[in-house]
C-alpha cells in the first residue's frame, strides 16, 4: 500500500515517514499543495495524510481538486481544536482526520481502520433497494426518482456516506446506535467521535430530501437511527 503524506514540517515527516515504512509501508513525500496534487497523478497512492496548512495551495482546495476526480481516502491532519477545518474537511470529502500533535499509535490505527473501510467497501451484492432508494454498490452512489419527475437520477457519495447508507439499508428496521455504527465502518480500535455519525447522516438526509420528503433514516431518541 502507497501512501503520500502531504506536509510541509520537515520534523514531522521525518517522524511519519520512517514509522509507515517500518509498518510496510510505500511513502512518497510532497511539502507544497501544488506539488501534492502532482505527485497525486503520478504516484496513485492507495491512501493520502493531508495536512491543511500548506504553502501555494491550502490542504482543503487539494482535497476538493483530489475530490472532483478520485475517491482515494484521505486523513486530514488538523489543528488541534479547530473543529471549522474538521467540518469543512468532512464536508469536502475528507473520510477522516487527526488533530496535531498526534501519536503514531493513533494515526496508524486509523490507516488501518480506514484500509479495512476501504475493503469493507467491496461488497458481493452489487444493488440494494429501500423504497425507491437503489444503492449501486460498484458506483458508491445511489438512485432515486424525483416526486415531480419519473426519471432517476444518480447521486454520488463519499466512502463514508455510502458505507453509512449501505449498513442502515441492509439493517433495515434495527435501531443502530452510534458506536455500533462506528465499530461496524470505522472499526473497534477507533478515535471517532459520535457526533461524527450525526453529520453523515445529516448528509445522507439532504441527499435524500432532494427526491422525497418522506423520512428515510429515523432518529430514535436515547438509541440511535434506523432505516425504516
Amino acid at each position: 500500500m502507497k501512501i503520500l503524506i502531504v506536509e510541509d514540517d520537515k520534523g514531522i515527516s521525518d517522524f511519519i515517514v520512517p514509522e509507515l515504512e517500518h509498518e510496510g509501508y510505500t511513502t512518497c513525500l510532497a511539502e507544497t499543495g501544488r506539488k501534492a496534487l502532482d505527485m497525486f497523478e503520478s504516484e496513485k497512492p492507495d491512501l493520502i495524510l493531508l495536512d491543511i496548512m500548506l504553502p501555494e495551495l491550502n490542504g482543503l482546495e487539494v482535497l476538493r481538486r483530489i475530490r472532483a476526480v478520485s475517491t482515494v481516502p484521505v486523513i486530514l491532519e488538523t489543528a488541534r481544536g479547530e473543529t471549522i477545518d474538521k467540518i469543512n474537511g468532512l464536508n469536502l470529502g475528507a473520510d477522516d482526520y487527526i488533530p496535531k500533535p498526534f501519536e503514531i499509535e493513533e494515526l496508524l490505527a486509523r490507516i488501518n481502520a480506514l484500509f479495512r473501510r476501504v475493503s469493507f467497501a467491496k461488497p458481493h451484492e452489487s444493488v440494494l433497494s429501500y423504497k425507491g432508494l437503489t444503492i449501486n454498490v460498484d458506483r458508491m452512489s445511489f438512485c432515486m426518482k424525483r416526486q415531480e419527475d419519473t426519471s432517476e437520477t444518480e447521486v454520488p457519495l463519499s466512502k463514508t456516506e455510502f458505507m453509512l447508507l449501505k449498513l442502515l439499508v441492509e439493517n433495515q428496521g434495527k435501531v443502530l446506535s452510534r458506536s455500533n455504527i462506528i465499530d461496524e465502518i470505522w472499526g473497534k480500535d477507533h478515535f471517532i467521535d459520535e457526533n461524527t455519525i450525526d453529520v453523515y447522516v445529516g448528509y445522507l438526509r439532504q441527499k435524500i430530501s432532494d427526491f422525497s420528503t418522506d423520512e428515510y433514516i429515523k432518529t430514535v431518541r436515547g438509541a440511535g437511527y434506523m432505516m425504516g
